[in-house]
């Protein structure tokens, strides 16, 4: 089931081709694709490597127990970061994890 939830006029509903939506006049809706964003340096986190960088020097660790995903834990919390090994599966709710575990130091932004 993909698609994205549209709330309007009081009703929620799942629109799975919302390109080809024109319920809205015509207008076709348009999606944006959303980037990671580490605050201080404002750079856009486009791998694995550059995200696992930021990451450490938070006080992450990666862990190896899974070899079909990326996994980080911070000692201090019992925060788990779990993320698919291949950086193209990488989704805003993998990015929404990250800074809702991070929040001062990551942020999601629509390109």
């Amino acid at each position: 089931m993909a698609g994205v939830w549209v709330f309007k006029n009081g009703v929620v509903r799942l629109v799975e081709n919302a390109g080809a939506d024109t319920s809205d006049g015509g207008q076709r809706s348009r999606l944006r694709r959303k980037v990671l964003v580490f605050c201080s340096t404002g750079e856009v986190m486009t791998s694995y490597a550059t995200l696992e960088q930021k990451l450490m020097t938070l006080g992450w660790e990666r862990y190896y127990d899974d070899p079909n995903l990326l996994q980080f834990h911070k000692r201090s919390t019992v925060h788990l970061i779990s993320l698919p090994k291949d950086f193209a599966k990488f989704k805003s709710m993998h990015m929404y994890d990250i800074v809702v575990k991070n929040r001062s130091h990551f942020e999601v932004r629509d390109t």
